[in-house]
């Protein structure tokens, strides 16, 4: 998660392991250049909303004195070139208003999703740039099992295959999975296919960076649902993830 402006982080609100909600503020910047930033701007729409009502009432009367030849027909068309002026200024005054809170809040780092904090990456003091990852935050939800595979397994692995998968930190524990996910290039330095297995029910028990076992189920084939037998991923090929996002 990162702040979509830069700015000195003042606040950090969440540490490493805590649990968030959706909509949480877990950290904040010092937000005082944006405040006068936003105050400027709505002193500046003010003062265009001032310029457009008094140029609207000019037009006003030019128009009625136009309409009983009392004045030339350039005094009208400078009296409507200031009307639109001033209506374009308006228009501007606005747009920079709303990007100016927009920006006031872009200090605040609000939790876009349920989740875990997974990684601090950033100092109360420190000076952060915007997109500077200052939170990992792991999902709430669905749990993936993320495995490694070679060109010659892909052949007996589908989308929506079932799977179990073992643990040797929770001995004698079996867990039901599916796949969810097949890569669909290798990875350019271990030549290998990422698959995702999603865990049906992982409990409390399966925590994030465990590795283990993945069994998939066998794939039935053209001519023969018996020819392609079950095959075994080891534990040094899997560990369990789960989804995560970046912010902003």
């Amino acid at each position: 998660m990162s702040f979509r402006v830069g700015g000195k982080l003042i606040q950090r609100n969440v540490r490493l392991g805590d649990s968030v909600r959706r909509g949480q503020v877990i950290a904040r910047l010092d937000a005082v250049d944006a405040q006068k930033q936003a105050a400027s701007a709505q002193a500046a729409l003010d003062a265009a909303e001032h310029r457009l009502v008094f140029a609207k009432q000019q037009l006003d009367r030019d128009q009625a004195q136009s309409a009983q030849n009392l004045i030339a027909a350039n005094q009208l068309e400078q009296t409507q070139d200031a009307y639109a002026a001033a209506l374009a200024e308006h228009e501007q005054s606005a747009a920079q208003l709303v990007v100016a809170r927009n920006t006031l809040q872009y200090n605040a780092l609000v939790a876009d999703h349920d989740g875990l904090i997974t990684s601090e990456n950033a100092d109360t003091g420190q000076v952060v740039s915007a997109g500077q990852a200052v939170y990992g935050l792991a999902w709430s939800g669905d749990t993936d099992v993320i495995l490694d595979a070679a060109a010659g397994d892909l052949g007996r692995i589908t989308v929506g295959q079932t799977a179990s998968v073992t643990f040797p930190a929770l001995p004698g524990r079996r867990f039901e999975a599916r796949v969810r996910e097949v890569a669909p290039a290798a990875d350019p330095q271990s030549r290998t296919y990422r698959v995702k297995l999603t865990l049906a029910e992982p409990g409390s028990a399966v925590r994030l960076g465990m590795t283990g076992d993945a069994t998939l189920s066998r794939v039935a084939t053209a001519g023969n649902a018996d020819d392609a037998p079950a095959f075994k991923v080891p534990a040094t090929a899997i560990s369990i993830v789960a989804r995560t996002r970046r912010s902003g």
